[in-house]
């Protein structure tokens, strides 16, 4: 399949798809869009809107019943339930337990104890446990084998 990325940055992103018949590929294309082009919105402590990119976001966690979205520097808070979110999102975020959802991508570290529990950390410093619930989830998305 061909394909042409055209940068102008006086034009909307766009995608066009141009083919013969609807494939399995293609469909799958059109979901992996369709959650990219979903718009998060986090609020800042002062009171400001910002747009949350997925790329830039290392964990969802669960805070004084507040979900709040961890990027490298900051905490935002959502104004959505972390399986809203977890639907939203693509491939690239796992669940690790009941109040986190993190990104693949912004994994630094696992480190395992004596008793079997994971620790995850994010490359913000976050640390949060994997719970025995997800770890098999977790460990196949991250092919990790211990």
């Amino acid at each position: 399949m061909k394909h042409t990325t055209i940068i102008d940055p006086h034009r909307e992103e766009e995608v066009v798809i141009h083919a013969k018949k609807k494939t399995g590929e293609i469909e799958e294309l059109e979901r992996y869009l369709d959650r990219m082009s979903t718009e998060l919105v986090g609020y800042g402590e002062d009171g400001q809107i910002l747009p949350l990119r997925p790329a830039e976001i290392h964990c969802f966690i669960v805070e004084d019943g507040r979900v709040c979205a961890l990027t490298e520097k900051e905490k935002l808070t959502v104004r959505l339930p972390l399986y809203a979110i977890e639907e939203m999102l693509t491939e690239d975020f796992v669940r690790i337990n009941q109040s986190c959802l993190g990104s693949i991508r912004k994994i630094a570290r696992f480190d395992a104890s004596i008793g079997g529990a994971l620790m995850v950390t994010f490359g913000n410093g976050h640390r949060d446990y994997v719970s025995r619930r997800q770890l098999k989830n977790v460990k196949e998305r991250m092919h990790i084998k211990l």
